[in-house]
């Protein structure tokens, strides 16, 4: 769904360039490509003529018949068993995850167990929710217990620990990524969508307490040039890589931020408890979403140092970010027409009762 020009660093073929220079064609398996992340990396993996497969659930895939298509549930061991009988890949990229039922740690690490001696490298996509919480962590620290009450950490969490002890068990090539929120064009969630949205129709934005839970981002081009980046470097290999831009900002600040990539200068906010948005059912995956779809949550934070030296990572401003991001969404946008009714009924119901209490 991208419209704008990918942003990445990776160096690319010129009229210049020999065939010597050229990186070799790696034969290279996406575990669930088709939408945002996978979608951008598929398309740059073609772009530098590497031979693609990609396993998902369905039948056909987007990228035509240079990409090869494996079709199968990762939930279903033997299903992908057969799928990619008698294959060797020299990079699995396994992003897949199911937003519905969870993919736990269990199922990654027996489709990892399907791949070992026949694969150079395999890179996870986990997430900086596999800290469970806190700020400014570095790679080091302690990921989630196994038990931790989010189904999201848990499974991010005990599929890294599984993959690591592959690692020291046998040398299982893996290496991992935690992102944080992930933004740019073609997003499937509905998050910069939701403020550029009510901005354009003159709406108010709510701000949940005043906006002050920290929160930190990758653009997805960056996220994908990480992702070329171990796949070819020597030394990743067994280590993980907090993924984002080096500063985290607050959610008053992200709001602010996405009003001037539309060109809002003074975007109207609103402030209302945390706590009576929620009494009043708000809810931060579907339904009654009020800041975007999950982008109210207690706040994890990382330090990107290591990418920084390692990776020689040096993510977009994110500034620049939005603003290509704005341009995608103004050509084309995913998401359905908004419904603000909860929001208004939450902003309708406190200024109610903000006006009983003054004039008491």
């Amino acid at each position: 769904m991208s419209t704008s020009a990918p942003h990445n660093r990776t160096v690319v073929k010129t009229k210049n360039t020999s065939p010597a220079d050229e990186p070799e064609s790696k034969r290279i398996l996406v575990v669930g490509g088709t939408s945002f992340i996978g979608k951008l990396l598929v398309a740059e993996l073609v772009k530098h003529h590497h031979h693609v497969s990609l396993l998902h659930r369905c039948p056909q895939q987007p990228f035509g018949k240079r990409v090869i298509n494996l079709q199968a549930d990762r939930a279903d061991i033997d299903a992908v068993r057969r799928a990619i009988a008698g294959s060797r890949f020299d990079v699995v990229y396994d992003l897949a995850y199911d937003w519905n039922n969870g993919t736990t740690g269990r199922q990654v690490e027996a489709m990892a167990g399907l791949f070992e001696g026949k694969v150079g490298r395999y890179v996870f996509m986990s997430s900086v929710g596999a800290y469970g919480d806190g700020l400014n962590h570095h790679e080091g620290d302690a990921l989630a217990p196994d038990d931790h009450p989010n189904p999201y950490v848990r499974n991010k969490a005990t599929a890294e620990r599984a993959l690591f002890r592959m690692h020291q068990r046998c040398g299982f090539p893996v290496v991992t990524l935690r992102p944080p929120f992930v933004y740019g064009p073609g997003n499937p969630f509905y998050r910069e969508a939701f403020f550029w949205d009510r901005f354009r129709a003159g709406r108010p934005v709510i701000l949940p307490s005043e906006g002050h839970r920290l929160m930190q981002f990758i653009y997805v081009n960056d996220l994908v040039d990480l992702c070329l980046k171990v796949m070819d470097q020597r030394n990743v290999v067994g280590h993980s890589f907090n993924a984002a831009n080096p500063r985290a900002i607050t959610q008053h600040e992200l709001v602010l931020d996405l009003a001037r990539a539309a060109g809002i200068k003074s975007p109207d906010l609103v402030s209302i408890p945390r706590d009576f948005i929620v009494r009043m059912g708000g809810n931060v995956m579907s339904g009654n979403l009020y800041f975007g779809t999950y982008y109210d949550i207690p706040a994890i934070t990382q330090i990107i140092t290591k990418a920084q030296r390692m990776l020689a990572f040096k993510p977009i401003d994110f500034e620049e970010g939005l603003k290509l991001t704005y341009r995608s969404y103004l050509k084309e946008t995913c998401h359905p027409k908004p419904d603000c009714a909860f929001e208004d009924l939450v902003m309708n119901r406190f200024a109610s009762l903000n006006r009983t209490v003054r004039s008491a």
